[in-house]
């Protein structure tokens, strides 16, 4: 017995869909330009129009995040993991997709915690988009210095100096996760420096991906902090 259609999407999921179809096209032309022939505009489109319709059919106007916002992160996940399943790699374009997608991760997560509770003063506003701005370096810097999974392809040439700073900064990133409450460290850890991905790591630790998201963010933060005390960043 053949199954039932599929209902039809809604007319206010429609209508985001078709908000946001221009943001795709841009996004894919700039993804290009960023990450050159491993990918075509088209197959870019296609991801991301995929991730357009996720956020369309998932966005909750409640949560206090605009829907460019909450499209152009899932939209531009979905293109990430397009590219990264289209085959091998070199190494630095694997640790750039990787970064991005920490940066995104991160910034989801703190713009819903923005929405929920507003800065009081001009000053607590400043505050906070310094440390959001900090945050974002960090978890690219994160994402970038990580060694990723055993999967990940090699033969991109370092020198010694870019070495030598790769390998003090991961001391620095290491030592201030290991100064994290117990949760935050071993999140971070296996997704980072483990061979899980961020969903993996935390149902390990009995998570929600929308709880480990936001302790992700929360811990990253943490790091950040850290390594601005410590004057690794600024």
């Amino acid at each position: 017995m053949p199954s039932p259609p599929a209902p039809a999407d809604s007319p206010e999921v429609l209508a985001r869909l078709q908000e946001g179809l221009p943001l795709i096209d841009q996004m894919a032309r700039r993804m290009r330009r960023e990450f050159g022939p491993v990918a075509t505009v088209e197959d870019l489109v296609s991801y991301g129009r995929e991730g357009l319709l996720s956020a369309a059919r998932s966005y909750d106007a409640s949560r206090g995040v605009p829907f460019r916002s909450w499209a152009s992160l899932r939209a531009r996940g979905s293109m990430i993991d397009g590219i990264r399943s289209s085959g091998q790699l070199p190494r630095r374009l694997y640790k750039q997709l990787r970064a991005l997608e920490a940066s995104d991760r991160v910034q989801s997560a703190l713009d819903e915690d923005a929405s929920a509770t507003p800065a009081p003063t001009p000053e607590a506003l400043d505050e906070r988009i310094t440390s959001y701005l900090s945050t974002m370096a960090t978890a690219m810097a994160v994402g970038f210095l990580s060694p990723g999974s055993s999967g990940e392809p090699s033969g991109d040439f370092e020198s010694p100096e870019e070495a030598f700073s790769r390998a003090e900064l991961v001391v620095h990133v290491r030592t201030a996760i290991n100064n994290l409450p117990d949760a935050e460290r071993k999140l971070l850890d296996r997704h980072y420096f483990g061979d899980v991905t961020m969903d993996e790591a935390a149902r390990e630790l009995g998570l929600s991906k929308s709880w480990g998201s936001r302790l992700h963010a929360r811990a990253l933060e943490a790091v950040t902090r850290e390594l601005r005390r410590n004057r690794v960043i600024r």
